[in-house]
Parts: C-alpha cells; sequence; structure tokens
C-alpha cells in the first residue's frame, strides 16, 4: 500500500525524489521486517493480557510429558498477533499489484481461520482434540487447490511463470538441462500437497517454547534469498539463469512476504520462548505452515522444501511411523509422538531439545543454498 501511494509520488517534486528508495526490494524486506516486529513488540502485551482476561488457555494432553501439566492455561492463540503482523506489514510494503502476494496471503490467512476455529473449539470444550483432522483436512485441501487451479490452469501469467510453472526443479540438478514437466492436472494435486504437507508438518513441530517459531524464521529467511535471486538481474545477467534455477521474476516480491514473516516471528519470540507467556496455537502454526508450501511451490523449490524444511518433515514422520508401526506390530517406535516429546521422555531439558532443533534446521538451510552452485 505505502508502496503504491508513495512511489509514484517522487515525479512530483524534487524534494520527494528520496521515495526512489521504494523501488529497492532490500529496502522494503527491511522495511517490512522492522514493522513487523514494532507491530509485535507493540501489541503483544496487551494482546496477551487480553487472552489472560478471557481464559483463553491451553489444553494439555493428558497423554503427554508431566513436564507439561504446568503449562494447562497459559494463553493460546498468539499466532493470531502473529498473522496481524505479517498481513499488514505484508500489504504496506509489497507490490500488491503482485498475484504471488495475494495467493500467498489468502492461503495464510485462510489457514489461520481454519486453525482459529480449531483453537477455539479446543478452548470451549476444554480438551486438545479441537476440530476432526477430516475436517481440517479437507478445508485445507480445498483451498489450497482453489487457489492453484487458479496458478496451473489459468493463462494470463508471464511468460516466465508459464513456462516454469509445469516444470519439476530438483536439488543439484541443472534445472534448464533436465526437464521434467507435468500435466496442469497432476501439479495442481502435488502443489496442493506439498502446502497441505508443510502446514500440518509445521503444526505437528509446534510442542515445545520456541520449538516452531525458530525453524520457520529460518526457513523463511532462506525462501527470502531463494525468492531474490529467481528474479535477479545484476549487470545485464539473469542471475536466475546463472545458477540454472527457475527464473520467475514475479517471485521476488515474495521477499517482502519472507521479511515480514521473520519479522513477525521475531516479535513473537520475545514472549514465546522458554518459559513461553503465550503460545502459537494452530493459528499460527497451521498459517504458518501453509506459508512455507506456497514460498516452495511459487519460487519451484517443492523438492528443496523437504531438506530446507527438514525438521518439520523429521516431526511429521515420526507421528506417522509411530501410527503404522502401533497398527500392523502393537509396539511403538518412539516413546511418544512426535519425536520432540521422545527427546523429553529421555529427560532432555527442553530448552535443550529447542536449541538444537534449531541449528538442524540451520544447518539444512544452509544445504539448501549451497545446492544452488551445486548443479
Amino acid at each position: 500500500m505505502l508502496y503504491e501511494l508513495l512511489y509514484p509520488l517522487r515525479l512530483e517534486a524534487p524534494w520527494l525524489s528520496w521515495l526512489n528508495v521504494l523501488r529497492y526490494v532490500p529496502f522494503r524486506v527491511i522495511a517490512a521486517m522492522l514493522t513487523a516486529m514494532i507491530f509485535c513488540f507493540a501489541l503483544s502485551p496487551w494482546f496477551i493480557k487480553r487472552l489472560q482476561t478471557r481464559q483463553i488457555g491451553q489444553s494439555i494432553r493428558t497423554d503427554g510429558p508431566q513436564s507439561h501439566f504446568s503449562k494447562a492455561g497459559t494463553p493460546t492463540m498468539g499466532g493470531s498477533l502473529i498473522l496481524f503482523a505479517l498481513v499488514i506489514s505484508t500489504v504496506l510494503w509489497a507490490d500488491l499489484k503482485n498475484h504471488f502476494i495475494w495467493l500467498t496471503l489468502a492461503v495464510t490467512v485462510g489457514y489461520g481461520l481454519i486453525g482459529f476455529i480449531d483453537d477455539y473449539l479446543k478452548i470451549k470444550y476444554g480438551n486438545s482434540k479441537g476440530m476432526p483432522g477430516k475436517f481440517k483436512l479437507l478445508f485445507q485441501t480445498s483451498l489450497a487447490g482453489v487457489v492453484f487451479i487458479y496458478l496451473y490452469m489459468d493463462g494470463g501469467f508471464p511468460e516466465d511463470w508459464m513456462l516454469a510453472r509445469h516444470r519439476l526443479a530438483f536439488p543439484f540438478v541443472a534445472f534448464a538441462k533436465y526437464p521434467i514437466t507435468m500435466p496442469s492436472w497432476a501439479y495442481v494435486a502435488f502443489a496442493t500437497f506439498v502446502v497441505v504437507a508443510m502446514s500440518n508438518a509445521v503444526n505437528l513441530t509446534d510442542g515445545l517454547d520456541g520449538l516452531a517459531i525458530g525453524p520457520v524464521m529460518v526457513n523463511a529467511t532462506a525462501y527470502l534469498f531463494l525468492a531474490y535471486l529467481a528474479g535477479l538481474t545484476f549487470f545485464g545477467i539473469n542471475i536466475a539463469v546463472y545458477l540454472d534455477i527457475p527464473p520467475i521474476p514475479m517471485a521476488t516480491e515474495l521477499t517482502i512476504f519472507c521479511g515480514a514473516m521473520i519479522g513477525s516471528g521475531v516479535g513473537f519470540l520475545w514472549y514465546n520462548t522458554f518459559p513461553a507467556q503465550v503460545f502459537m496455537g494452530d493459528v499460527g502454526s497451521l498459517a504458518l505452515g501453509g506459508a512455507l508450501g506456497m514460498l516452495a511451490v511459487l519460487t519451484k523449490n517443492e523438492f528443496i522444501s523437504v531438506i530446507l524444511g527438514g525438521i518439520f518433515v523429521l516431526e511429521a514422520l515420526s507421528v506417522i511411523t509411530q501410527v503404522v508401526s502401533f497398527k500392523l506390530t502393537g509396539k511403538r517406535v518412539f516413546r511418544m509422538a512426535p519425536i520432540h516429546h521422545h527427546f523429553e521422555l529421555k529427560g532432555w531439558p527442553e530448552p535443550r531439545i529447542i536449541v538444537r532443533f534449531w541449528i538442524i534446521s540451520i544447518m539444512l538451510a544452509l544445504v539448501s543454498l549451497i545446492s544452488l552452485k551445486l548443479r
């Protein structure tokens, strides 16, 4: 909005020429990041107090680690504030003519609404079950499916996206030399799976103070670089072509969204760090996971997201493994799933688990970024 309103004014008078700085993506990324941080820092104390006043507290699993029982009643649904800061900052600093921005916001807010309903049901009925899983998956799949039908079936997008959108990009493999194309219907199904899977994987990871938001910020930082490089031209050289990654100029504007996600995450972590004053809730974890899935699809990094989001993938696989093993053999592979609870029951202190998972997430992000030069 500010970009739309202020950038044209640079031509109105000489003293407004400084507004030319708005044309630079890095400036707007930093501005979005700072704006989101300020919103979170300024509003969080009031927001947490309102949650406490309305007795909007976390319900704890009765079969979970005993150390979690003391967390019962801690304010939850803090993800609502993350979403507010993320959306407002993006709208203020992004180019709103970019379709990728609106579609990413639509999935993020839509998944946040699904999570909000889930959290509301947990609080209303005083248990940790919330919305039935089949309904949650139905709503998530439907929303992502509609978005991708538009993205992959509509012919009104720039030529760069039209050429790349049905192509698969693999880590450590040259994009131009090994073209693999999928039909539209198959890519719609594939992209929908990526977004829904990432959303639920982040949701499963959100079980300890600050555990999920750390890797979310690390992933957002990596996607910031990936999105920027996808459309960057430097001294006449198309950097995406040079690196042999999908060239998608439209994706560059997603760096503003990534900056806002990092800023809102930092602001939230100030209050979510151990011991947490507020929890994210499904309203935050489902939305942020959906946002990461959208970033993966729109920058053509669906397969890199498996490496980059390795912590989320590990958490999801631990749950799947536990369920399959118990149904087939009656035995559990882990003491408890998701896997962070397994380490808790082994006696690891909560801060140790959180920080070590963050470190692993940073290492995986570096591997994902170095793959750009190993093709």
